[in-house]
């Protein structure tokens, strides 16, 4: 009988036993990891049932594990991955809309001077008839050389406008002055005369300012446009550290490792995280606030003053009305001219009639397109709704970079709103440490990334450089003023085969002074 109890109890305990281990089995379980680690693309391929010790792991917590070596190697790279696509997704809507913004100004400006060639051609033509078509090349080249000016040729608007009315003192004075033949040089004495004896009135002093300072603007801030564009475009292709991307691993999938592959990030670890890793896209942003304050300065200007659009549709009009001051004064201007430099010869061809005919034709008054009759634009609108909405994107756009880490950790997409139930680098529980501040200097203290804060993102910097000398340039702009300077992407590239041994901090200096060398008032 004693026997058969012994045996009995026996039974009894290898039955516990049994149904003790068939609980510790199911609870080390690895199916949901093996389903969420399929389920990014990967093979299941030597991935473990069970969990098992982990003391093989270089990132994630080395207890109890459901990752192997090589899993932890691939969802390193796909953290990385990730998060490099967290940025640029991020930054998509600002790249956008300075790129459409960019190409939406760019098509309305040359519409514009398109529009303003071909009114002027028209009536001309209407009004002038062959006189006009004979000397119409002096009314292309003009054109042709603003149309040089605003795609970022070196031309010098004022010497431009200048040589513009010297050179149609020259055609009208012979034209009404028919009866007599002239030299080049006698009609060189002639353009000497353009400032003192105010031919054309007052329209090209004023039309002069009107213009120089329009276009500078025009062409600055599509200029600025371009710059952002660029500028985003580089600084959203993060070069992440391998510090990065330990602790991009560590938050997003070590989760994985520990059996609990749907568990989210606490909302400060993400940001402790985010802030060292893009702590040199946050240096960026004074900068960026600076160049976004001018450009806005420079939007003020194109809806006010140096409305480009209110100088280029009428142009026609005040060309002509200078055509028309200098046919009223010839008589006068011409009796200094000749007593300046001299009379003239005659031409011997019994002009007489042919100078009152022509005479005549310049009486003929011009009359301007109504507002139906102009071209519209490509772009469909006018120059002050464009510049409002522009103005709007602008603004929204400033503190962007800085703000980055705020709009990838966004609660229920990237973090878990439950600040006690999400993933702490550790464990499922809350987290604790403060979140540091941004910036590259701030994060030495970060508990999540090694931030080496002696070596600045040399891009970073670059890019930084590039929006100082933009900033001086729309600045300038915003006075009426125009700064000729070379592109800083190519003073980078520079600088760098001139010092090549040169890297980080002390090379962002000598890039930076490199960079005040190299633009200069035209």
């Amino acid at each position: 009988m004693t026997t058969m109890w012994r045996v009995r109890l026996v039974c009894c305990t290898l039955s516990m036993l049994s149904l003790s281990c068939g609980g510790d089995i199911k609870a080390k379980t690895c199916s949901d990891v093996r389903q969420a680690y399929t389920a990014k693309g990967f093979s299941l391929v030597n991935v473990p049932h069970q969990e098992m010790s982990g003391e093989h792991l270089r990132v994630c917590p080395q207890g109890y594990t459901c990752c192997t070596s090589d899993m932890e190697e691939k969802l390193g790279q796909q953290s990385k991955l990730e998060f490099e696509n967290l940025v640029e997704d991020t930054s998509q809507s600002l790249r956008t809309t300075l790129v459409s913004r960019h190409q939406q100004f760019d098509e309305f400006f040359l519409e514009l001077l398109d529009n303003g060639e071909k009114s002027l051609n028209n009536m001309f033509t209407r009004t002038y008839g062959k006189l006009y078509m004979q000397n119409s090349e002096l009314f292309q080249d003009l054109f042709t050389e603003l149309k040089r000016y605003y795609t970022g040729g070196n031309v010098n608007l004022e010497e431009m406008l200048n040589d513009f009315w010297s050179r149609l003192l020259e055609r009208m004075f012979q034209l009404l002055n028919s009866q007599y033949h002239f030299t080049d040089d006698y009609l060189e004495c002639v353009s000497k005369y353009t400032d003192q004896l105010k031919p054309f009135g007052d329209v090209p002093r004023k039309l002069k300012a009107q213009v120089t300072r329009a276009f500078i603007a025009a062409r600055t801030f599509v200029q600025g446009l371009m710059v952002g564009r660029e500028v985003a475009n580089r600084v959203a292709k993060v070069n992440v550290a391998p510090a990065c991307i330990r602790a991009l691993t560590k938050m997003l999938y070590c989760p994985y490792c520990r059996g609990l592959p749907g568990l989210k990030p606490c909302h400060n670890y993400c940001h402790n995280v985010m802030r060292g890793c893009l702590a040199n896209q946050a240096d960026l942003d004074p900068e960026w606030n600076l160049f976004i304050d001018a450009m806005l300065l420079v939007a003020d200007r194109l809806e006010g003053p140096f409305n480009i659009e209110a100088i280029m549709e009428p142009i026609d009009v005040k060309i002509s009305e200078a055509i028309m001051t200098m046919q009223d004064n010839s008589m006068t201007v011409s009796a200094k001219v000749f007593q300046g430099c001299g009379q003239p010869k005659p031409s011997g061809m019994g002009s007489s009639r042919s100078a009152r005919g022509i005479s005549d034709v310049f009486n003929a008054r011009f009359r301007p397109y109504s507002p139906e009759e102009r071209p519209t634009t490509a772009a469909g609108t006018s120059l002050d709704r464009l510049v409002l909405d522009i103005k709007k994107k602008l603004k929204q756009s400033k503190r962007f970079w800085s703000n980055l880490p705020d709009e990838i950790c966004i609660k229920d997409k990237l973090t878990e709103s439950d600040e006690e139930q999400c993933w702490n680098s550790h464990a499922k529980a809350r987290y604790f440490p403060e979140v540091v501040k941004d910036g590259l200097t701030n994060q030495l203290n970060n508990p999540e990334v090694a931030v080496d804060i002696t070596r600045p993102d040399t891009l970073i910097r670059q890019q930084i450089m590039t929006l100082r000398v933009m900033t001086n340039k729309l600045r300038n702009a915003y006075n009426g003023n125009d700064i000729f300077f070379q592109d800083s992407s190519k003073s980078a590239a520079l600088c760098s085969k001139r010092y090549p041994v040169l890297s980080g901090s002390i090379l962002s200096i000598v890039l930076y002074l490199d960079t005040l060398s190299i633009y200069h008032t035209v």
